[in-house]
């Protein structure tokens, strides 16, 4: 039976809609399946997004057809009923992603017609009723016309504009005219329009390239990138497809081969992601990752799991996404069709003269504020000017030109094993590194053309890798620059309200090229064979030699590299009060010299993990630290962190009552809680147990035990969203304080909320627990560290393991990253010594493993993923 049978039928039936909608319900279905099928298959990613976008042409066809040669026919239409349907936006480019919306335009030669609303309104609904998400506008040729003149969102979406149903002839001809009207308008306030469109999109949607859960479509690097490219070269070619004419001019063919490659990359991510997710999601997270690398084809290499290997292809190309948007806006600037100096000094009613001002180096011009080079032999005279193009720039305080950077991309080739060891590009690369004014703004440049990876080949093997865990919130390059850049800021004062101590001592180290040297090599063993703190020494070791450090600087670089996560562990996992740990840390350091260096190298690493990872209680135990090894190296004794007088009174008041319980919230970024009791096997387990069922997270515990047994236990807890208990609240933090001195008193106290659901993102990671057994960090106590997944409860579960074996926790020392916790227990057994006994210990050992296991089934359904466990060091800060 043919359509046209098929569709009459449906039209003389009883429920015409219903009857349509079921016929391109299956039409599209089966389209769409195909297209899926092709997609599974390995077909490119554009190739895909064509065929989904035929299959809503095919809809759209059908349902004009019936709606109006069946349903509403007019044989012979006026000419006011004429109708046509366009495609506009990326449906009118022809690529559609599963669950996308049909932009569409209903014009009309003039005012509206009742004919002409009639089938609009039918085809619209018929539209809803199939599920589809619709963007839908009803415009005559010349309102649709004017709005292109005056609203650069209408014009972007006409400049991909096509006729796919209805009246040819009309819309053609009113494309046509659009067209025509593009080409002889100025150029520079649509393009103009677009980067600021760019720049506020990316601001909405991260502006940082290499955040670890990316947004494919919106995000810095992403698709819309691509077709900000796109619409500006089809604005200066209306005429040409795809403003093929424009882009051919504009790129060299290298970059129009990365262009392509770029956009069928993106385009096959986007398409799984919405089929993985079964909407239109557009966000790369955790917990589709593993699976969209799996159907992509990616697979594990050695020790990198194939989602790492996949997000870090996807990294890569987001930033030859940018080097393409620099090639254009250079060329932009070339045609003096985009205003150089920023959007804030367009001035688009002239152009302004290109004016150059002569440096002291004449291969290097400044040119509207910004830096360029003088011609275009300028590296391949003298490859070493690739690095000082660099240092010029930071002593200059210039940003740098497009010119000069595609020039940089496209002269990659003259780094050779010469230039690396070079020793006048050695000094320049340093000057940038350690004396350089904006080291970061600078040396992101330099990563971003390729140049830093290749003159470095250390830096080239982590650009774009990834890390999957919830605790990385960049790449690893983009994490190392930014803590290059915290450095500097403390260096200049910028953060000395939080890092007082860090930034006093900053200016007292003596080789400040060594400190910085240190913090960009001390994540380049991450994923190596032999772990990544040993693999990074040996890395830190070779680059230095290169870079023309003498033997003692190259060995202290590769000192703080092999250590750099020891003062974060020591702090935030080893009891800093007892006299033992301060000693052993003060062993491994050696000098103030060295402890002055891992302070600031810690403190960047830990702020640049993520927005959100560092707090005043971990700046808090890290000066602890470190004021307790410094008096150790002037022979002194120890500051002692002895209660303070409120805590005393808490205590003498807890004599008389049984217990008694003190919260001052907003407490070094936590709410603390002091809790004064008589000592019993249980107390903490049950303090653990209150705090869990009130939604309280602790992030910090110091016990202590009187030998009378008066104890006084001061725990940090914070909520949900990573703020003090009950600022928010303050009832919250009420109840939990009267629920805790019951629990102080020996009475039971009511358990106040379940558990919390626990999140997709979370369940994306299958963290293996491990656990860890020491008597040798404390004299007077057995030291039991316990890792695995994160989840409420979790501290509770492990306290009453440790009570159930008989065993009294002396501190509690707790931290997490990401989804991964890390809580350690100083414990001794019912005689105040430490656990000996080796079938104690492996019970002990077992059942702690048995509760970090308990771990609630994940709500979805989707496949988890196992977490990349190389080395337990690269679940650390750096």
């Amino acid at each position: 039976m043919s359509d046209d049978v098929v569709l009459a039928d449906a039209a003389r039936s009883a429920k015409p809609r219903a009857a349509i909608t079921a016929i391109l319900f299956e039409q599209w279905d089966a389209a769409r399946h195909k297209a899926r099928a092709r997609l599974e298959a390995g077909v490119p990613g554009v190739e895909v997004a064509r065929l989904y976008a035929a299959a809503a042409d095919g809809v759209i066809d059908t349902l004009w057809r019936f709606t109006a040669e069946h349903l509403h026919p007019a044989p012979n239409p006026t000419e006011a009923e004429r109708l046509s349907v366009l495609a506009v936006g990326g449906y009118g480019r022809g690529v559609l992603a599963p669950f996308s919306d049909l932009d569409l335009v209903f014009l009309r030669p003039w005012k509206t017609t009742a004919r002409s609303e009639t089938l609009t309104e039918f085809m619209l609904y018929v539209l809803w009723d199939l599920g589809a998400k619709v963007g839908s506008a009803v415009r005559s040729v010349d309102e649709g016309l004017k709005l292109a003149r005056s609203d650069m969102t209408v014009r972007t979406a006409l400049l991909e504009g096509r006729v796919i149903a209805g009246d040819t002839e009309l819309g053609d001809s009113f494309l046509a005219r659009f067209r025509r009207e593009v080409e002889k308008a100025d150029p520079r306030p649509f393009i103009a329009a677009k980067l600021a469109e760019r720049d506020l999109r990316h601001q909405k949607a991260g502006a940082v390239r290499y955040r670890v859960e990316p947004n494919v479509k919106d995000g810095k690097g992403g698709l819309r990138d691509l077709n900000a490219l796109f619409w500006i070269a089809r604005s200066l070619s209306p005429d040409s497809p795809l403003g093929e004419a424009t882009l051919r001019d504009m790129l060299t063919g290298r970059e129009r081969r990365l262009f392509r490659e770029a956009f069928d990359f993106l385009w096959s991510i986007r398409c799984h992601i919405h089929l993985t997710s079964g909407r239109a999601e557009e966000k790369l997270t955790f917990d589709l990752q593993p699976e969209v690398a799996r159907r992509m084809g990616w697979r594990g290499r050695g020790d990198e799991p194939a989602v790492e290997r996949f997000m870090r292809r996807y990294f890569i190309v987001a930033r030859d996404v940018g080097a393409l948007t620099r090639a254009v806006s250079a060329q932009l600037e070339a045609r003096g069709q985009k205003q150089a100096g920023g959007l804030a000094r367009l001035d688009l009613t002239r152009l302004i003269p290109r004016r150059r001002k002569l440096l002291d180096d004449p291969a290097f011009v400044a040119e509207g504020g910004r830096l360029t080079v003088a011609g275009p032999d300028v590296f391949s005279e003298d490859p070493t000017r690739l690095i000082r193009l660099f240092a010029a720039a930071d002593a200059q305080d210039l940003d740098l030109h497009p010119d000069a950077f595609s020039a940089v991309t496209r002269s990659l080739g003259l780094v050779s094993p010469a230039l690396r060891r070079d020793p006048e590009a050695g000094e320049a690369f340093l000057q940038v590194l350690a004396h350089g004014q904006r080291p970061y703004r600078v040396l992101s440049i330099m990563n971003e053309t390729g140049l830093l990876g290749r003159f470095l080949p250390e830096w080239g093997r982590i650009v774009g890798q990834t890390q999957f865990n919830m605790y990385h919130a960049y790449t690893v390059d983009e994490h190392t620059l930014q803590a290059i850049g915290v450095i500097n800021d403390i260096a200049r004062g910028k953060l000395k309200d939080d890092h007082p101590l860090a930034s006093v001592i900053v200016h007292r180290i003596a080789d400040p090229e060594v400190l910085m040297l240190a913090m960009l090599l001390h994540d380049v063993g991450k994923g190596g064979d032999r772990g990544q703190l040993e693999d990074g020494e040996i890395a830190a070791r070779r680059a230095c030699e290169r870079l023309g450090l003498d033997r003692r600087r190259a060995e202290l670089v590769a000192w703080l590299v092999r250590h750099h996560l020891a003062l974060s562990d020591f702090a935030q996992k080893r009891d800093t009060s007892d006299p033992a740990t301060v000693r052993a840390f003060a062993e491994l350091v050696g000098d103030p010299e060295r402890l002055r260096m891992l302070l600031v190298l810690t403190v960047a690493d830990i702020r640049a993990v993520g927005p959100t990872v560092w707090n005043g209680w971990k700046g808090q135990l890290m000066r602890q630290l470190y004021a307790a090894t410094e008096a150790l190296f002037r022979g002194e004794d120890a500051p002692t962190d002895e209660p303070d007088p409120e805590q005393l009174a808490l205590v003498a008041r807890a004599e008389s009552s049984g217990g008694a319980v003190l919260a001052r919230p907003g407490q070094v970024d936590a709410t603390e809680v002091a809790i004064a009791a008589r000592d019993r096997t249980g107390l903490f387990a049950e303090i653990a147990e209150v705090m869990a069922s009130a939604g309280a997270d602790v992030v910090g515990a110091r016990l202590q035990t009187a030998p009378d047994g008066a104890v006084l236990d001061r725990i940090l807890i914070q909520d949900g969203a990573g703020a003090p208990y009950g600022r928010a609240e303050p009832r919250r933090l009420k109840a939990l304080v009267s629920d805790l001195e019951r629990v102080a008193r020996g009475e039971s106290a009511p358990r106040r909320r379940g558990d919390p659901t626990p999140s997709a993102r979370r369940a994306a990671f299958d963290v293996r627990p491990v656990v860890m057994i020491d008597n040798q960090t404390s004299e007077a106590a057995t030291v039991v560290e316990v890792s695995g997944a994160d989840r409420p409860r979790l501290l509770a579960d492990l306290a009453r393991v440790i009570a159930d074996q008989d065993l009294s926790i002396r501190s509690a020392h707790v931290a997490s990253f990401g989804e991964r916790a890390v809580d350690s227990f100083y414990v001794v057994a019912a005689d105040g010594r430490r656990l000996t006994s080796k079938s104690r210990l492996a019970a002990l050992t077992e059942a702690l493993t048995a509760a970090v296991e308990r771990a609630p089934e994940p709500s979805s359904s989707r496949p988890r993923a196992r977490a990349s466990m190389r080395d337990v060091s690269e679940l650390r800060p750096g």
